[in-house]
């Protein structure tokens, strides 16, 4: 069934063509991901399909119901079904003081239970979610059963959802069988093909310049008549040279004109590889870069923890996850402030991203911003920059004028090159296109110092995290391990009394061992130690699969 086409759309900005629809459209079966850089015109393919932003030509046609999840706007409706609200964990009444997670959760509440539609279309429906909620949404939008139509940089999202993803960029829309793992595989295969095809150009370019440059001195060098020669002798000469030249020269045209009409092939962008090294006289001495012991904190009568305990292993990469409102954030500022009961390794240095993009300098430029305190020449913070999509005369932007997402790298830029080696982050993703998400994600999983960050992205804490921190019941617990396996053994059934034990005994003694290897023993205790604990963590590693 047919419920929406799209024919000659195009949408104007002042003079500037900023999106053109050709032809599109939208079965009752279509699941479409809508994927592009910031800017680039989804919200605003959005807006023109549901009507809510009329295009300069061409037409739309809708043939069912349709439902718009806006992140902007507030709905429609301010009171929920109760059971709705309940299965969403929102109030059944809407206002302003929610958080924005629970502001996204009541939007999706009263368009998976106050109306019958044919078609969704949703802007972010991910964003401020934690993932116990865009889990809840997955499994809502599985059973749905109309078309959907939706704006995300959620990469498992999209997996889960999709078997269509729509590419917009530079105006122009390109659709993609699949979800996005295959529209990732024939991207790859596209960039592939075009750094092919880019290579064979330049090498036939190169060997035609080279042909024509040989002929062009085969003809230079034919020699002219000699004084003393005859002259008929130098008739025959003459005429000799001269048709020896000619031919020489239109050759030399013929190779020129082969030059001028090779199809041009423009080189991809590649992206510069990144791996910044912590040097050891930089690292903390200690294995446990920051611990807490008994910390505790509440507002007014909430209570986010009470006496929890944890500890950060020096070089580790740490997500911290939980639903929203938990007191992650919170926690992150406890332990940059060193909030009593926290405790950081001597050579600790923190660099703090928050989610209030406050250390960039407005008036500056994003070059001299880094270079204000990095500890880098200009060189190596070009390669930073570059790795972070920031190229040739980019870096030359203000701050002022930047993009959400141009803010995040720029700050997370700055931050990379200064002298630090405990990265602190709060909500990374915020703001990043999917380009942007990977190129990040490739930078922190070859930062080589330490790092706690807070993200609901599930793809960049399983390419980055190898240990798994959580709050919950007002307790802080870990987990040693990638988000896959933290979420196997969550997934798996009660271990058995048996086995509890067993790894309750193993975390005690690692502990114990953390500890003794915190203090500096000699260099002979110190082998035996850190032999031991890695075998307590395999151990562990065994007993928890």
């Amino acid at each position: 069934m047919l419920l929406l086409e799209a024919k000659q759309l195009k949408k104007y900005y002042g003079d500037r063509l900023i999106l053109e629809v050709p032809d599109l459209k939208v079965y009752g079966h279509d699941r479409i991901g809508v994927v592009g850089p910031n800017g680039a015109g989804k919200t605003t393919l959005l807006d023109l399909l549901s009507g809510r932003l009329a295009p300069d030509d061409g037409s739309v046609a809708v043939y069912g119901s349709l439902a718009y999840l806006s992140q902007l706007e507030p709905p429609k409706e301010k009171r929920l079904d109760p059971e709705m609200a309940s299965r969403f964990s929102v109030p059944a009444v809407w206002h302003d003081q929610m958080s924005g997670g629970e502001k996204t959760r009541f939007k999706l509440a009263q368009i998976m239970g106050g109306l019958n539609c044919h078609m969704i279309l949703a802007d972010e429906p991910t964003s401020s979610l934690d993932i116990g909620g865009i889990e809840l949404l997955e499994e809502m939008l599985e059973s749905f059963a109309g078309a959907l139509m939706v704006v995300s940089h959620d990469r498992d999202f999209l997996d889960r959802l999709c078997s269509k993803i729509l590419e917009v960029e530079a105006g122009r829309i390109t659709i993609y069988p699949g979800n996005y793992s295959e529209y990732a595989r024939l991207k790859a295969e596209h960039r592939a093909r075009a750094e092919f095809e880019y290579q064979q150009y330049v090498k036939e370019k190169q060997r035609l310049e080279e042909v024509a440059s040989r002929l062009k001195q085969q003809s230079a060098g034919i020699k002219r008549t000699p004084k003393r020669m005859g002259i008929s002798e130098a008739r025959l000469h003459k005429m000799g040279g001269q048709n020896a030249k000619a031919t020489l020269d239109r050759a030399v045209k013929n190779v020129e004109k082969r030059i001028e009409h090779l199809e041009v092939k423009q080189k991809p962008l590649q992206l510069v590889q990144l791996k910044l090294t912590i040097e050891e006289s930089r690292q903390p001495a200690s294995r446990i870069i920051a611990s807490g012991k008994n910390v505790s904190r509440a507002f007014g009568e909430r209570i986010l923890f009470r006496d929890a305990n944890f500890q950060i292993l020096t070089r580790s990469k740490t997500a911290l996850i939980g639903p929203n409102g938990c007191g992650k954030s919170t926690l992150l500022k406890m332990i940059v402030a060193g909030a009593p009961g926290i405790r950081l390794a001597k050579g600790a240095r923190i660099g703090y991203f928050s989610q209030a993009l406050d250390i960039l300098d407005e008036n500056l430029s994003i070059l001299d911003n880094v270079m204000a305190t990095s500890i880098y020449d200009q060189t190596t913070v070009r390669v930073i920059l570059a790795r972070l999509l920031f190229k040739r005369d980019d870096v030359h932007k203000p701050a002022k004028v930047l993009s959400g997402g141009e803010r995040v790298r720029a700050a997370f830029a700055k931050i990379l090159a200064q002298d630090f080696n405990f990265l602190i982050l709060d909500e990374p993703t915020n703001y990043l296109d999917v380009a942007s998400l990977e190129a990040v994600e490739d930078t922190f999983y070859h930062y080589e110092g330490t790092m706690l960050f807070v993200t609901h992205d599930r793809r960049f804490i399983s390419a980055v995290a190898d240990h798994i921190m959580t709050i919950k019941d007002q307790q802080i617990h870990q987990f040693g391990g990638t988000y896959r396996e933290y979420v196997e053994w969550v997934q798996k059934p009660a271990l058995s009394n048996s086995t509890e034990r067993q790894i309750m005994i193993l975390e005690n003694r690692l502990a114990e061992v953390i500890g003794r290897l915190s203090v500096l023993p000699p260099q002979g205790d110190r082998e035996a130690l850190e032999q031991e604990y890695e075998r307590i963590l395999a151990q562990l590693r065994s007993l928890r699969k």
